[in-house]
Formats: structure tokens, C-alpha cells, sequence
């Protein structure tokens, strides 16, 4: 049997009565831990059957990390925006960073504290984030605290802070991943980010993580700025050899909402999405098997079932399935957030609404007291919604999309969310 090794690991699948021998990036603990995310290279190339997730139950303390967002009792992956501090200035960021830290941030016993709970409540990740989480001067002690107490630690960066010291102590601290922000490439990715040569110490930063066998991946923010960079970002994967891609539909918080007027018109979100999975298609055709994710408009999970039912796709069948585990939008119950002072949100770009601050209660307490309204309906939204997310026929694979979208553009929380390029022929057409 022939073995393939990618980042020094082998990974076997079982599917059916084969095994099958698959690369690390397509079942990476970290690969799709974050509900907001659909797997294109999984769903459309992988392996992963029901199966898989049946054989456990779908309980969370028993599936393997791979498989947990197929699990039915959710527990959230926490981002803690850990400080508001940054070192640049990026014109769609939902937090509002400045170059200070933020008033009144978590001390690093409040941080402690925090994980702690978060460990004893089984939240599986804790993902430290910003801000740009590298300038708060305990996060390596944090992190080492964190997988201490079991869980999984991971950053989102905009990586020109990592030296080849610093991911030497990333790795010594057993950081699972790393999360580089990357809206373009060279020009693209410097305007975005507000500040020149942003890219290269980027790119610099992806090479150190690389060197020393941490893995990390891009995180994209689709928009009418960059929408002619994708192609050029798979190339950055293949000539880095990155293993991992998110590319993430413009959310309308923090300096993103006054970018309302730079998302995609509907029908080239729709090209965007195709372009997505025609690359990830290509260079799985080509042996070179990347992690591809969609993040942030869960209308692309319907989407790409239609477009597999269209090619007569012979996983379409699974795939339908799987989505159906997954659930859609779990914004306040598969991820939740937690400010650089102990507010707690639905998710990071819903800061201004808050159930409570962990200075008060623990977090475990806040997220599952559905006393709070709001929690209570993000909990069983589908009796709010309106329009024609209320009759969708996919609305149990997409559970109502993003909310914070709705209310930026409309004023109502629970109206249709404007990116939804799914067509009313589509939303209506029998499964």
C-alpha cells in the first residue's frame, strides 16, 4: 500500500471496505472546526462520508477533530479578540484596531480564567485573534495555557510579526494553526492593509510557520477590489506549497460596513464561487490537494449541492447529507466570541450586541442562559426569519445565514440576507 506524506504526517481514511490514504490537508484537526465554513475540497474531492460521522453518534466528546462540525450537540469555537491593538490599518476590519490596546483589556488571570471555563465547558478551539493577537505580550503564555487544559489553539495574524524565532515559540508552545490574512497579492493585499510592504512580511511570516512544520493557511475577503485575485492567490498556494485557503464573503461590521458598496453584485459572487471550485477541482485533478474553504454565506452550500446535481456529481447524494449535519449559520451556538474586555458575542462580527462580560459570569453560563432574547433566537431562528429565507427549501443547510448582514443593510435583524445570490427558482427547487 502505497503511503503519501504531507507535512510529515500520514493519514488514513476508511471509507466503506477500502483505505484509503489521503493528505493531512484534507483532514486536518483544524480543517473545518469553524462552523461558519464550507469545505469545498472536502465536499466536492474529498473522502468524508456520513459514516464517518455516524460511527460515533455524532457526539462531540467522541467524534475525532476532523468530524466535530458534524457533531449534533455543538460546542462553540471561541474567538477571543484578545486586544484591540494593531499594526495596521485595514480598511474592512470588523473590530475597529487602532495602534493602542483596548480600554480595560482581560488581564492575563482574566484571560486564564477564561480558558479555563472554556475547557471545563468543552469549547474544542480557542482561536486568538485581534486586533493582531501577536502584540498582546502574554499570548505565548496564554497559548501554552490553553493546550494545557486540551484544547486547540489557534491564531488569526496578519503574519508580518513572525520572525523565524517567533515560530520557533509557536511551535514550542504546540499552536495547531495559523491564520494569515491576505486580501491580494503584493499591491492588492498593501492597499488593503493600509500600510506598504505588508505582503512580503506576510509572505516572510508563512515561510517561517512553514519552516517549522506549523501549519497555516490565507484567509481572503472576497470584494469589487480584489475579486480578479483568486486565481493568483492558488498560484501563491502552489509555489509556497500552503497548504490551506478560506476565502470569506464580505461581513458588514467594524470599518467593513462602510464597504457595503464594494460587495460583489449577486452574479459574480455566483462566478466567484464556480471559480473557487474549478480551481480547487484542478489542482485535486493534479495531485495537489489543498484545503478550500468557503466562509461567511452559507447559501454556497446549496449551491454547490445544485451544481453537483447539475454535473450528475456521483458524491451529491453524501454531500446533501453532510450539509444537513453541519446545519448552516451557527452563530451563537457552534461559535461564539470574546472581546479584549470580557464582552461575549454571537460571533466576532457582532459586537454590538453583547449577552454579558466574563468579568461577571463565565462564559459557559452566558452562552447557554437563553433567558437573553437574542441567544434564545439565534438558538431556534427559524421562526423569525422573513421573506424568503422563511419558505427557502435549503434553509436546514443554511439556517438563515448571516444575521449582522440583514441588520446592516436592511435595519431588521431577521430579514433576508442580501447576499444570497441563490436565485427564487432555486430556493423553491424540490431536493
Amino acid at each position: 500500500m502505497v503511503q503519501v506524506r504531507f507535512l510529515h504526517e500520514k493519514v488514513k481514511i476508511r471509507n466503506g471496505n477500502r483505505t484509503l490514504i489521503g493528505l493531512i490537508s484534507q483532514i486536518s484537526p483544524i480543517s473545518v472546526l469553524f462552523f461558519l465554513m464550507i469545505s469545498i475540497s472536502r465536499l466536492y474531492c474529498g473522502n468524508i462520508s456520513t459514516t464517518d460521522a455516524l460511527r460515533y453518534g455524532r457526539e462531540a466528546e467522541k467524534l475525532p477533530p476532523h468530524l466535530l462540525h458534524y457533531s449534533q450537540d455543538k460546542k462553540p469555537v471561541v474567538v477571543f479578540n484578545c486586544t484591540k491593538r494593531c499594526n495596521l490599518r485595514c480598511v474592512h476590519c470588523y473590530s475597529h484596531s487602532t495602534g493602542e490596546p483596548g480600554a480595560d483589556e482581560l488581564t492575563t488571570a482574566e484571560a486564564k480564567a477564561l480558558i479555563d471555563d472554556l475547557a471545563q465547558f468543552g469549547s474544542p478551539v480557542v482561536l486568538f485573534s485581534g486586533g493582531e493577537p501577536l502584540l498582546r505580550p502574554d499570548l505565548l503564555e496564554l497559548i501554552d495555557h490553553a493546550v494545557a487544559k486540551g484544547r486547540r489553539a489557534v491564531i488569526s495574524t496578519n503574519g508580518t510579526l513572525i520572525t523565524p524565532d517567533l515560530a520557533k515559540r509557536l511551535k514550542r508552545v504546540k499552536l495547531s494553526y495559523v491564520g494569515v490574512s491576505l486580501d491580494g497579492v503584493a499591491g492588492t493585499n498593501d492597499a488593503f492593509r493600509g500600510v506598504p510592504g505588508a505582503f512580503d512580511k506576510a509572505l516572510a511570516g508563512i515561510r517561517n510557520c512553514l519552516q517549522e512544520g506549523i501549519k497555516v493557511g490565507l484567509r481572503f475577503t472576497i470584494n469589487k477590489r480584489n475579486a480578479a485575485e483568486i486565481e493568483p492567490i492558488f498560484r501563491l498556494l502552489e509555489a509556497e506549497q500552503i497548504p490551506r485557503v478560506c476565502f470569506y464573503h464580505l461581513v458588514y461590521a467594524g470599518r467593513g460596513s462602510q464597504l457595503i458598496d464594494e460587495a460583489l453584485p449577486l452574479e459574480q459572487t455566483r462566478a466567484i464561487v464556480d471559480q473557487i471550485i474549478d480551481l480547487t477541482a484542478d489542482l485535486s485533478r493534479r495531485g495537489m490537494e489543498k484545503e478550500v474553504l468557503t466562509v461567511d454565506n452559507h447559501c454556497d452550500a446549496p449551491y454547490l449541492y445544485l451544481r453537483m446535481l447539475r454535473e450528475q456529481h456521483p458524491r451529491a447524494d453524501e454531500v446533501f447529507r453532510l450539509l444537513q449535519f453541519n446545519g448552516g449559520n451557527s452563530s451563537g451556538i457552534g461559535i461564539g466570541c470574546v472581546s479584549w474586555d470580557g464582552a461575549v458575542h454571537a460571533d466576532q462580527f457582532w459586537r454590538h450586541d453583547s449577552f454579558g462580560n466574563v468579568r461577571e459570569r463565565p462564559f459557559s453560563a452566558i452562552w447557554t442562559d437563553t433567558t437573553h432574547p437574542l441567544m434564545a433566537k439565534l438558538k431556534d431562528r427559524k421562526p423569525y426569519l422573513k421573506g424568503r429565507c422563511a419558505t427557502c427549501r435549503w434553509l436546514n443547510i443554511c439556517n438563515g445565514n448571516f444575521r449582522v448582514r440583514a441588520e446592516a443593510v436592511t435595519g431588521d435583524l431577521w430579514a433576508c440576507d442580501p447576499a444570497c445570490y441563490l436565485t427564487d427558482e432555486e430556493i423553491r427547487q424540490a431536493e
